[in-house]
């Protein structure tokens, strides 16, 4: 399945200022462009950039992994492009990343007033596992982790 019109490749450092800009338009406490940038550079993280039929990165998103346990750190797309399928193309890589690494879980915290980011992660197998009080900050607000298993080597997605 394609999500057209987005090309999803790994980040690269030139593309950092456009993710930490994604950062301060989508979340009330953004990671800094030089947070970013070290983790970018971290062999334990994968970002991956959703582009535009032009080059312009739509979105973005991480993911960092331990042994065989992932973690969704964020996914952000610009308010322009919302709706188009960017955020689906960079789940489904981050899926098929954790697959090709044969990881056996992915793992995400998301505001649990977040409906429709959590109907995206569902979308993609992901399960409500629990709750952590008070996690988010600005507005303060719980969040909802979500857990998807790997079952094989190559899931449908």
């Amino acid at each position: 399945m394609k999500d057209e019109p987005f090309k999803i490749s790994v980040a690269v450092s030139d593309d950092i200022p456009r993710i930490a800009e994604l950062e301060r338009l989508c979340f009330s406490e953004p990671w800094s462009e030089q947070s970013l940038l070290s983790c970018c550079k971290n062999p334990e993280y994968i970002f991956f950039t959703a582009k535009d039929e032009i080059g312009n990165i739509a979105g973005y998103c991480s993911m960092r992994y331990v042994l065989d346990e992932a973690e969704i750190c964020n996914v952000a797309i610009g308010a322009e492009y919302r709706r188009m399928g960017a955020a689906s193309a960079l789940v489904r890589e981050i899926i098929k990343t954790a697959c090709e690494l044969r990881l056996k879980s992915i793992s995400l915290e998301v505001r649990k007033s977040n409906a429709a980011a959590i109907a995206l992660y569902e979308k993609f197998g992901f399960k409500k596992s629990g709750e952590r009080r008070g996690f988010y900050e600005r507005p303060r607000e719980d969040a909802v982790i979500m857990i998807k298993q790997i079952e094989k080597k190559t899931e449908e997605i």
